[in-house]
Parts: structure tokens; sequence; C-alpha cells
């Protein structure tokens, strides 16, 4: 008997064409719809057996909040995600979400409808050298970099990633501009900026979220090279002797 489905991917083509090999294969689709922000909502109103929700990101925030949403509100409905081989963690996500299976988005039809058939079964549907690599990673969690640092390093400008260090430093706007070769003022609005990006209220704060997070780490050494003139070109005024 076939299996009472729908299937919901960003790319139209791409589900229509799903849907087509399904239907021929006897299964009832009930929609092959691409509205990514009302996924949830499409899968909710029509609560089939099971629902192949794709995603093009697994691994950007929020990718398996539609999940979650239909499981709270459907949980009767096995969610099978389909999408590009993600992280181990992107696997982790998606069963933490709710998930009955993930399925790779070049898998033949007849993997497709394995997992299918495994998630109205109740089981779990996911291609075993997935799942293992699943397992390494929950296994070994110190052998992944720190995902916060490698967040916050990249809302940095390098600029503003050397500003950052030299503040950990213990460095002032004084020092901070001769080492940068810039003046004072653009060292200042550099750190102004800095605090602004990491959401934190002083150059302590910013040390030690830096820190944390090993964002510090990542950095990498400051370049040592003074600027000519030493410490005082960068503050000294047109036409003034030091």
């Amino acid at each position: 008997m076939g299996v009472r489905l729908m299937v919901v991917d960003d790319h139209r083509l791409l589900a229509e064409a799903l849907a087509s090999a399904l239907k021929l294969r006897g299964h009832r689709v009930l929609a092959a719809a691409a509205p990514a922000a009302g996924a949830a909502e499409l899968v909710i109103s029509r609560a089939p057996e099971v629902c192949l929700l794709g995603t093009a990101a697994p691994a950007e925030p929020g990718a398996f909040d539609p999940v979650a949403r239909i499981k709270r509100e459907r949980a009767q409905v096995a969610v099978v995600v389909l999408g590009p081989v993600p992280s181990p963690r992107g696997i982790a996500a998606a069963f933490a979400a709710g998930a009955s299976g993930y399925v790779r988005h070049d898998e033949r039809i007849e993997g497709v409808e394995r997992a299918i058939m495994k998630a109205r079964a109740g089981e779990a549907a996911v291609a075993p050298q997935l799942l293992q690599g699943a397992f390494s990673e929950l296994l070994n969690p110190a052998a992944q970099p720190d995902d916060e640092g490698q967040r916050l390093l990249q809302m940095l400008t390098p600029r503003e990633v050397e500003v950052l260090v030299r503040v950990a430093e213990g460095e002032d706007t004084r020092l901070i501009a001769a080492g940068m070769g810039i003046a004072p003022s653009t060292a200042r609005t550099h750190v102004q900026r800095v605090l602004m990006k990491l959401g934190v209220g002083s150059r302590l704060e910013a040390a030690a979220l830096a820190a944390r997070t090993g964002l510090l780490d990542r950095a990498g050494p400051l370049p040592r090279t003074a600027p000519a003139g030493g410490l005082g070109a960068v503050d000294r005024m047109p036409g003034l002797e030091p």
C-alpha cells in the first residue's frame, strides 16, 4: 500500500520531479511545493503520513525549525529531511529537531523510497555512513573547532580582528594606533566597532569573550613591525614638533 506523503523543497522543479517519481511507484503525494517559510504550515494543514522536507543549507541556524514545529503540532507525521551531505552535527541537529530520517539529495529514488517506508514504520531512516559520522563526532567532540569562536571571527574584518587581539593583550588606544600605523581616532573607531559587533560594553568584556571562545587562538600572531617615526609619529599634529 502506498504512503500518503508530501514533498516540500525550496526548488520547485526538484520537488515536482520527486513527487512524480513517487506517484509512479504507487504513493499518494498530497503536494509538491516550495515555500521555505511556509513549509511547516503546509505540512501541518495536510497531515501526511510522511513528509520529505528539503533543505539546501543544513548547517544554517534554524534550518530544522520547520521540523521541530511539525513534530510539535503533528507528532504523528514522520519527517525525512532531504538535503546535501551535512557535517555530522547537521545530522544530529536534524534528529534532535524530531526528524525520522535524513536522505542525501542525490540519492536514487529506491533509496528515497526505503527511507519513506522506514520512517512510516517508526524506524530511523539514515544511511549507515552518515550515521557513523554523526556518532564519531559525538564521541570525539574535542576534535571539532569551536563554532562560537569561528562565528565571531567571521563577523570581524581582518583589521578589526587585529584590534581585538591588541585589546586582549592590554594595549591602549595609543599603542593600538602606533602598532597599526593609524591615527588614534581611527583606532578608537575600530575599537568601538569591535565592541558593537561582539555585543559587549567594554574592552575587558571583549577580551574575555575572545579568550573564552578561542577566537584569539584562531586570529594568529600580530605583526610586530612598528611604523616609521616611532610611537609619537601617529599622534603628532601637522606643523608641531614632538
